[in-house]
């Protein structure tokens, strides 16, 4: 008799996979509003490009931050109690931006960035985990990848707040016109910063809004508690422990971090890519951005399709290598063509979070709620990163051929070498 196959979704788990889904897009949606205030931020206030990424330092920090701690309530508390908090600290961290405005400050606006993403470390901390539970081990990896497919929706949805709301609301003068204009005429520069910060902060205010509003379904819905019964016996030194020595775990956060390094890099820069390489506005730019994702979201469905036939690490092992191909044509190609290949990226990438979480926790059983924290923590891979990108922009010229611009896509060059080898290393210790 042939054997059943196991299903993705188990029937008596619909209603909590889509209510836990939902929150891929809610973190997707933080994740690309924010992305162009990059930009946004370095022409109202007249920073520099490593300034301006201060914003992904503080945004990807709060992972780092309270990915651990996170991890320690979940396995204290239980996983409805680590959405809740998330929640909380993610609609505190929009409502600071009420006060941020008001103060025209740019620290103030790095704090309200940080408690935001203290709270989704608190959701990605729980929910990946939680997904991962919810039906057989074996198709535990197509189970993530199904729900991560529902992230991009939320980016995509924040990429068009973000252009339609924010950057095409700004004041249209440019840094050149601002710098004159703060010499000449202080107050009405400062007049003109405090509407666009004001611009910038509404949207975020309204989602604190919708994300308080999550907080109180998700009160009000009985969820299983998913806390094993051994959990007050288990020694969270022992656990540390037992992960650190399980080589495709710890590998696995390694490549995470690259991973999380190489996204928020293409995606932040984009806009600086096609304004610097092609003269293009901050608005227009923005479109490219969203091309990008609507080829992330795409992919992501035919990649998670795909997994039915190929295994998990040799797809994210080919897929490391395109990037890295299609890397190299933003590089070396001028013009739009370089800019269609720095869209292009975004196929390969799509697949990849969620695959190496789920290659990184298979197997790991209830040591998977700390593990799921080191998987968070290599979040702040893109806190560290995108700085270092905008200094390599800040540079005068590397090469007489090649502007400073694209010389800096040699970051992602670098990360998806490292994504592809632990792929390979994958199907060497697991053929």
């Amino acid at each position: 008799m042939e054997k059943q196959k196991a299903p993705v979704i188990p029937k008596g788990a619909v209603y909590l996979f889509i209510l836990v889904t939902s929150l891929f897009a809610l973190w997707g949606f933080a994740n690309d509003i924010t992305n162009p205030m990059v930009a946004a931020f370095k022409n109202i206030l007249l920073i520099t490009n490593f300034e301006s990424s201060l914003v992904q330092f503080a945004f990807y920090g709060g992972y780092c931050f309270m990915a651990i701690p996170a991890a320690i309530f979940i396995q204290k508390f239980n996983y409805k109690k680590g959405i809740l908090m998330g929640l909380a600290l993610y609609s505190t961290g929009c409502f600071l931006f009420i006060p941020a405005g008001n103060a025209m400050a740019f620290w103030a606006f790095l704090i309200a960035y940080f408690v935001m993403t203290c709270g989704l470390a608190f959701l990605e901390t729980t929910s990946n985990p939680y997904i991962l539970s919810m039906g057989p081990e074996e198709t535990a990896t197509r189970r993530l990848n199904l729900a991560q497919a529902f992230n991009p929706i939320g980016s995509l949805t924040g990429m068009l707040i973000a252009k339609e709301f924010i950057l095409e609301r700004l004041k249209p003068a440019t840094e050149a016109e601002r710098a004159v204009l703060q010499n000449t005429d202080p107050a009405a520069f400062e007049a003109i910063q405090q509407a666009d910060l004001n611009t910038v902060s509404g949207p975020y205010i309204m989602l604190g809004c919708v994300v308080s509003a999550f907080f109180v379904l998700f009160l009000l819905s009985k969820l299983p508690l998913g806390k094993s019964s051994d959990d007050q016996h288990s020694s969270i030194g022992a656990t540390f422990k037992r992960l650190l020595g399980n080589g495709i775990y710890a590998r696995g956060v390694i490549a995470q971090a690259f991973y999380v390094g190489v996204q928020i890099m293409v995606w932040t820069f984009i806009i600086q890519y096609a304004g610097n390489e092609l003269g293009m506005a901050k608005a227009t730019a923005q479109v490219y951005n969203m091309v990008a994702m609507a080829v992330f979201v795409s992919s992501r469905f035919i990649c998670t399709f795909l997994l039915k036939y190929f295994k998990p690490s040799v797809l994210l092992m080919c897929l490391a290598i395109g990037g890295g191909f299609f890397t190299l044509g933003t590089i070396f190609i001028r013009g739009i063509t370089g800019l269609y290949c720095l869209v292009a990226i975004s196929a390969c990438m799509s697949l990849m979070f969620p695959t190496i979480y789920g290659i990184a926790l298979k197997g790991l059983g209830d040591d998977a709620k700390l593990g799921s924290a080191g998987l968070i923590l290599a979040i702040g891979g893109g806190s560290l990163m995108p700085p270092l990108q905008g200094l390599l922009i800040d540079k005068a010229n590397w090469f007489a051929s090649l502007s400073s611009t694209r010389v800096s896509f040699v970051l992602p060059l670098i990360c998806f070498i490292v994504i592809a080898l632990y792929g390979r290393w994958v199907q060497v210790k697991k053929p």
